[in-house]
């Protein structure tokens, strides 16, 4: 009998799943191929707490190597451009195409129009997250050095501490940007930058925390508030600089570091595959995840939209995404039937607020206290330790 290929593009939140399944109930006569840019995959919902020195970086990363070898599949590192649907090859800019019988792509997104910018000294995208707290330290450290500098030749000083000021512009304002806005001064503390720190959200809609309810945003405005953290909404930012930003309106503001957090848009990478995609360049499926293009193909978490009930671009939905995939990929080699996905409206929404709490919404529920940043952790790392071996998730309990 010959041997199938299962190919997997893109190591996140559900595709991990499939691999960490192989471990112990692989798929018969089928080899497992992981394709992946990083040699690490960075659980976005822990980002903020080690933004904020909650956790340590290790602790929201999986080793792929690890996990890989564990469960008995090839991991390569490269970049993929192109798919050949007619043979059944997937080509790479540095490495032999591969073969596949079932591809399941989860390459996730990117942060809408930070390429226009990319030029600029001060711009920091969170994606890829994989370097993004490297990325951040490198530009913090540079502009606390800068800073410092200046202040050192009478230049530039806050008017209240007679420190050196560094502006931070955060461009976005979903709930992604404000937990960085509320969990950045840990990090700049880390650091020990000799500045004070001024924070700025800009964003091109009305209102911050787009999805969170009414009395949710009201109170994350009162929190933000409360931190110093400024909110500009309604402008969208058109311009950015090595030391400014300039918005639609034309007005400039100085910015030493720009955070790029918008909505996502979709990686180039599914441009070159040649398949089905929404209006926004995401690879279409139907409510089994499978490519509308071709039923070998399935597109999960942020890479793929289920036309008939699209939904937004978060990580809770690539997570209930995991057991649907998982069912779906084995009934496809077995000849099964496919079960659908169908996105809930409404579901457990926890934002790390930076200060050992979390901000909770369910429902009618809204709380604010250490006991939802106690049930957010429990949560993540829940999760995040299936991933990851034993020598990883010992370290992780040492130092939490």
């Amino acid at each position: 009998m010959r041997q199938r290929n299962l190919v997997l593009l893109g190591i996140g939140h559900t595709n991990a799943h499939i691999v960490k399944q192989w471990e112990t109930n692989p798929i018969p006569g089928c080899k497992l191929t992981c394709i992946s840019k990083f040699p690490t995959a960075t659980y976005s919902g822990m980002l903020p707490g080690t933004l904020g020195l909650q956790f340590d970086d290790d602790e929201m990363r999986i080793d792929l190597a690890d996990l890989c070898q564990r469960s008995g599949a090839e991991l390569i590192l490269a970049d993929t451009n192109g798919l050949d649907l007619d043979a059944g090859l997937l080509h790479f800019e540095d490495h032999e195409s591969i073969p596949f019988d079932a591809l399941s792509i989860g390459v996730g997104s990117m942060p809408a129009g930070w390429n226009d910018h990319k030029h600029a000294n001060s711009l920091v995208p969170i994606k890829p997250m994989q370097t993004f707290l490297e990325r951040l330290a490198d530009r913090l450290d540079r502009s606390g050095r800068g800073h410092e500098s200046s202040h050192r030749d009478g230049l530039v000083a806050s008017s209240t501490t007679n420190k050196p000021t560094t502006k931070v512009a955060i461009v976005g304002g979903g709930v992604a940007s404000v937990e960085i806005a509320l969990c950045l001064k840990q990090q700049c503390e880390k650091r020990n930058i000799a500045c004070d720190f001024s924070i700025e959200i800009f964003t091109s809609s009305d209102a911050i925390a787009e999805g969170m309810k009414p009395r949710s945003v009201k109170r994350i405005e009162q929190i933000l508030k409360s931190r110093s953290i400024h909110i500009t909404p309604g402008h969208r930012v058109t311009e950015v600089g090595d030391d400014f930003i300039t918005t639609e309106d034309g007005s400039r503001h100085e910015a030493d570091i720009v955070i790029w957090a918008t909505g996502a848009a979709a990686p180039p990478v599914l441009g070159k595959l040649g398949l089905q995609t929404d209006d926004r360049g995401f690879i279409a499926t139907s409510s089994t995840l499978q490519s509308l293009s071709d039923p070998r193909v399935f597109a999960v978490g942020d890479s793929g939209t289920i036309l008939e009930s699209p939904s937004p671009k978060a990580g809770v939905y690539a997570v209930r995404q995991c057991p649907i995939l998982w069912h779906n990929l084995r009934a496809f080699f077995d000849g099964g039937s496919m079960k659908t996905f169908d996105p809930q409206s409404d579901f457990l929404k926890l934002l790390n607020t930076g200060d050992g709490r979390a901000l909770l919404q369910y429902g009618f529920i809204n709380a604010h206290a250490r006991w939802c940043w106690h049930l957010k952790t429990w949560i993540d790392k829940r999760f995040i330790t299936e991933f990851q071996s034993n020598h990883q998730r010992s370290s992780s309990e040492n130092t939490t």
